[in-house]
């Protein structure tokens, strides 16, 4: 029976796109079992550790979770003997538990921890303390044994700055430890350096955007950085006096994709080099790819069910650990042996029908920048259609970022749509990673100029390709996303309706509410201030409001520390003040992003209901 887009009937309820996909937060193989982080949705979004064997090693209420560079990363990690290191998400200090016992804490009250590093019974860390003016970094050795948790100075300072650090990797001998570094005034993906400390030397290593720095043996270094515009692996050779050589590309290691994206978090993992010399390495051009280089250069493919957003985040023997999503299937976590090609499933959301699931098609638009790169998910639903000559209605994604991307992954959050008759677009817009430092780069002092024409561009090609009706394509957006959905409806002309989750609304409250992290990034996607306040008046959407003119759906975290509510709130009394159609939430206990499984019902409820009203159907549910 023939039904109206947006009111076909689907299996995917807020609820269960809440509690579908739980997020992986890094894995580790502890003797012959793996562990790994969780989500928690139903428990506000706490992280836990879980085994393979069925234990939870971390119980409610403790959560795994950093805040170092506000972002976090690493907050977990194991020996092998079964002990559990992690960062108390509520004060920030590493402590340690074993099975059945309670958590020690390992540091004092005060600092940040995150990018937690365990080799051969040492702990290392990135610390944060923002409680000293000006604030100050470092990576640090933890004893582990309870000596500095009352102890500041029990706790070794490798290196501390002002700067930021990151990937601490002590060699196999644990004689040296290289990391990477990058100065308060630029962002890791434009400038990072690699750093060697050996004995009471420290060398800098020359890069150009360094990172995650691993040994091969106790005298040369993996990386990788972008110096020929795609990050690829490089290697670099220690002489016995501890100096470095010119760093060269490793052989096998060039290909039009790039082994890292931007450096957000601090527990992603690339690549992993495996006892015998092989590298397992992440290669992204749009989606990812997984392959094995040899010693001898030669490169070959590994067929895994992840292509989006892939961690190699350990390796023992010829087995690794992978996480990511997957443009057929759910995300998950897979252990895979690189010899004999066999993967086996640990964790991650259950697999949906297929028949439920649309299939993302790559969709590169040119655009008035160039050529735009997108993934259009249309409408899929195996037993409704379509009235005759009717064209759905479209919803377009903006990530956030806005150095960041996505990958065509399937997920119950997108079937969420399709399923029910509204196709999904997700762009990755001019300044996305995943496509090379050049694309990067064309968002450099054009943020809300590029992004802005490139989701218009590729929303008018799905128009042009007869795939959308015209009269019913909505934008939606998170953080930098949001600001892109706010700065597109006030160009006007393409979009029938906007969503807004915990978006920038005005650049310079931005810079006044910053963090340390974002302290400088909006001087390269715009300007430096005094000398831009122009642009950063004239970009601002809170400065333009007047001109947007079609319903608006703002949300936000009421404890956002990245873009706090003033933001959204300024918008929302623009809006109210010209009597334009709008509803704002305000989640109190969320952050920046939504975790809470309450929170992510409510918030798919209330956008199917928005949409709904907008677009001039009844949801089926």
């Amino acid at each position: 029976m023939p039904a109206p887009f947006g009111s076909w009937p689907s299996p995917f309820t807020p609820a269960s796109v809440a509690a579908s996909s739980p997020r992986i937060d890094g894995a580790r193989f502890v003797g012959d079992d793996v562990w790994w982080g969780e989500s928690v949705p139903a428990e506000g979004g706490r992280v836990t550790v879980r085994s393979s064997t069925g234990d939870q090693l971390l119980p409610a209420p403790w959560s795994a979770r950093s805040r170092v560079h506000e972002y976090g990363g690493g907050a977990w990690t194991a020996d092998h003997d079964g002990t559990l290191y992690f960062v108390d998400a509520k004060d920030q200090r590493v402590r340690k538990v074993t099975r059945g016992g309670e958590p020690v804490a390992l540091t004092p009250p005060g600092p940040a921890h995150g990018g937690l590093r365990l080799q051969h019974g040492r702990l290392f860390a990135v610390r944060e303390d923002l409680t000293v003016d000006p604030h100050r970094r470092a990576i640090v050795e933890i004893p582990t044994d309870a000596t500095a948790a009352d102890d500041a100075d029990a706790v070794r300072v490798i290196v501390e700055g002002e700067g930021f650090f990151a990937h601490p990797a002590p060699s196999p001998d644990g004689s040296r430890i290289a990391w990477v570094e990058w100065d308060a005034t630029r962002m890791p993906w434009q400038s990072a350096r690699l750093a060697i400390a050996d004995g009471s030397r420290t060398t800098v290593v020359p890069t150009r955007a360094a990172l995650q720095p691993e040994w091969a043996d106790d005298d040369e270094l993996v990386f990788a950085d972008d110096p020929s515009g795609r990050w690829a692996l490089h290697r670099v050779r220690i002489d016995h006096d501890g100096r470095p050589a010119a760093p060269r590309a490793a052989t096998g290691a060039e290909a039009d994709a790039d082994t890292g994206y931007g450096l957000w978090v601090l527990g992603n993992r690339w690549f992993r080099v495996l006892e015998d010399g092989r590298i397992v390495a992440v290669r992204t051009n749009g989606r990812d790819a997984v392959v094995v280089i040899s010693p001898d250069g030669s490169v070959r493919p590994l067929s895994v069910p992840t292509d989006g957003h892939v961690s190699v985040d350990d390796a023992s023997g010829s087995r690794v650990l992978l996480s990511g999503t997957s443009s057929t299937g759910a995300p998950g976590l897979w252990l895979v042996d690189v010899d004999t090609g066999a993967v086996e499933a640990v964790a991650g959301g259950a697999p949906a029908d297929p028949a439920w699931m649309p299939t993302a098609s790559a969709l590169v638009v040119e655009g008035a920048h160039g050529p735009v790169h997108a993934f259009a998910y249309p409408p899929a639903n195996p037993s409704a259609t379509a009235p005759e000559g009717e064209q759905p209605p479209y919803i377009v994604l903006v990530h956030g970022g806005p150095t960041a991307h996505v990958t065509g992954a399937a997920s119950s959050a997108v079937a969420f749509y399709t399923s029910r008759g509204i196709g999904v677009l997700d762009v990755n817009y001019g300044g996305s990673s995943g496509y090379g430092r050049a694309y990067r780069e064309r968002l450099d002092g054009a943020w809300g100029v590029v992004d802005v024409d490139d989701v218009i561009d590729a929303a008018r090609g799905l128009v042009d390709a007869g795939l959308a009706d015209p009269a019913r394509i909505a934008i939606k957006g998170g953080s930098a996303g949001g600001w892109t959905v706010l700065s597109a409806l006030v160009r006007g002309g393409t979009f029938a309706a906007g969503i807004s989750r915990y978006g920038v609304a005005d650049l310079r409250m931005l810079v006044e509410h910053s963090h340390d992290f974002e302290a400088h990034y909006i001087e390269g996607l715009v300007g430096p201030l005094p000398d831009a306040e122009d642009l950063y008046e004239e970009r601002s959407p809170l400065t333009q409001a007047d001109r947007i003119d079609v319903p608006v759906l703002l949300m936000q975290g009421g404890e956002d520390r990245v873009v706090p509510p003033a933001q959204s709130e300024a918008i929302r009394d623009a809006l109210a003040a010209r009597g334009v159609e709008h509803e704002y939430v305000l989640y109190p206990s969320e952050g920046h992003g939504f975790r809470a499984a309450e929170t992510v019902v409510d918030a798919l409820e209330r956008e199917l209901a928005f949409l709904g009203r907008v677009f001039g159907f009844s949801p089926a549910d």
